[in-house]
C-alpha cells in the first residue's frame, strides 16, 4: 500500500565501483537502536494504481496513473535495483495499495526474485485473472497468494469492492486453485477479509465459501487506520466518514464475540484455519515498542518513497525520502527514519501511528 512523491538528489544506488553490496556497506557501520541492519523483510509496490475503487481503501484518492498521469507502475529494471540495494532478503511481499497484477511484468518479477532464493508473496482482488495467469502465478515461484474476499453475495461484495464481478472473483479464485493442484504447486493461498459493520454477519459463510472453493487458512483483520492524523491531505478525508461508519469500535463486546464464535464454530466444521483479530486492546508495555515495523522491514512505493510501513499506504502522508534516487542505505539510514524510529520507542509516538491498529494491538 503506497502513493508517491519525489525526493531531492538523483545519487541512484550505489555502483560497484564505490559499495560492492548493501551487505558489505552494513558490515562498514556501527548500527544502533535508530539505525539498525538493512531487514531481511523488504514490501515493495509494484502498481500505484488500482483498477478498483474498494469502500475501505485510500486508492480511489490517489492522484497516481491514469486519468492523472502515466500508468504508475515500477519499471523492472527499477525493481531489481532496489531488491538489491537492499541485499539479503529472505521475504518480499511484492505489493502495494495497487493492484500488483495489473503489471505487465508482475510474474517475471516474481521469478527473478524466487530465483534469487526470495520467498514472495502477494495480495490481489482476482479481477484481471484468466486460467493463463493463474499458470503463470503457480509456475512463478510465488510463495504465497493473499486473495481479497469480504463478503460471500454478490451484492455484499461488490457493493465493497467498486468494480469487481463476484462471480468472476470466484471463477479465477476457482482456476488457480486447479493450477495449483495440476501443477502440485506448493502455492500457499490465503483468503483475507478486512472486517466492518456490513459484513460482520456474513463471517460464518464466508467460512464456508473458502472451504467450498479449497482454501483453507483465512485471515480476517479490522480496518487498519482511521486516518485520523492532523497532517492527514485533504483529498483522503472521506475516508475518515467511511471509517467511522464502518469501524466495530462502538459494536458491543459481547456481540462480537458471538460473531467471532459462530465463524470459529463454522471453521473447525470446514476444516478451515481461521484467523480472527483480538476483541480485547493490548495493554499498554513501555518497555517496548507497541510496532516494530520500521526496524525489522521496508515498505517502498512504485517511485521508490520509503514509508514506515504498509499501514500508511501513501507517501504524501508521510515518507522519507526515495530509495531509487538517494540509495537504499542512504534513506534507511538517514535523519528522518532515525527520528521516526525514535519516537515510535517513546510514549508519544507520530501521530500517524497513535490511530493504526496494529500500533494499538488490535490488528
Amino acid at each position: 500500500m503506497s502513493l508517491a512523491e519525489l525526493a531531492s538528489h538523483p545519487a541512484a544506488l550505489p555502483s560497484s565501483q564505490e559499495e560492492t553490496s548493501a551487505s558489505e556497506a552494513g558490515e562498514a557501520r556501527a548500527p544502533s537502536a535508530y539505525a539498525p541492519p538493512l531487514p531481511r523483510f523488504v514490501q515493495i509496490e509494484p502498481v500505484g494504481q488500482c483498477n478498483l475503487r474498494c469502500q475501505m481503501c485510500a486508492i480511489q484518492f490517489r492522484r497516481d496513473g491514469p486519468p492523472h498521469g502515466p500508468l504508475a507502475f515500477l519499471a523492472f529494471d527499477d525493481f531489481k535495483r532496489l531488491v538489491e540495494g537492499f541485499g539479503d532478503i529472505d521475504e518480499l511481499q511484492l505489493q502495494g495499495l495497487g493492484e500488483p497484477t495489473m503489471h505487465p511484468q508482475f510474474f517475471e518479477m516474481v521469478a527473478w526474485a524466487s530465483a534469487r532464493g526470495i520467498r514472495v508473496s502477494t495480495n490481489s482482488n482476482l479481477t484481471l485473472w484468466s486460467e493463463r495467469r493463474a499458470r503463470q502465478c503457480v509456475e512463478s515461484g510465488l510463495s504465497t497468494l493473499h486473495v481479497s474476499l469480504d463478503a460471500a453475495t454478490p451484492v455484499l461484495y461488490e457493493r465493497i469492492r467498486r468494480g469487481a464481478h463476484f462471480p468472476k472473483v470466484i471463477r479465477n479464485l476457482r482456476r488457480v486453485m486447479s493450477a495449483r493442484r495440476a501443477c502440485g504447486s506448493a502455492l500457499h493461498v490465503r483468503v483475507v477479509t478486512v472486517l466492518m459493520r456490513q459484513n460482520l454477519d456474513e463471517l460464518p459463510a464466508i467460512v464456508r465459501l473458502v472451504s467450498a472453493e479449497g482454501v483453507r487458512d483465512m485471515f480476517v483483520q479490522y480496518l487498519c487506520h482511521d486516518f485520523e492524523e492532523h497532517s492527514l491531505p485533504d483529498e483522503y478525508r472521506p475516508m475518515r466518514d467511511f471509517i467511522h461508519a464502518q469501524t466495530l469500535d462502538a459494536i458491543p463486546r459481547e456481540a462480537l464475540a458471538a460473531a467471532f464464535e459462530a465463524a470459529r464454530t463454522e471453521a473447525a466444521r470446514c476444516d478451515v484455519n481461521l484467523r480472527l483479530p483480538t476483541l480485547e486492546r493490548r495493554a499498554k508495555d513501555a518497555s517496548a515498542p507497541r510496532c516494530d515495523w520500521p526496524w525489522r522491514g521496508a515498505y517502498v512505493s512504485y517511485r521508490g518513497d520509503a514509508m514506515p510501513c504498509c499501514m500508511v499506504g501513501t507517501p504524501d502522508r508521510i515518507n522519507f525520502g526515495n530509495m531509487l534516487e538517494q540509495g537504499v542505505l542512504h534513506v534507511w539510514d538517514g535523519a528522518a527514519y532515525r527520528r521516526f524510529r525514535e519516537q515510535l520507542a517513546d510514549d508519544e509516538p507520530s501521530p500517524i501511528c497513535r490511530s493504526c491498529s496494529l500500533y494499538r494491538g488490535t490488528f
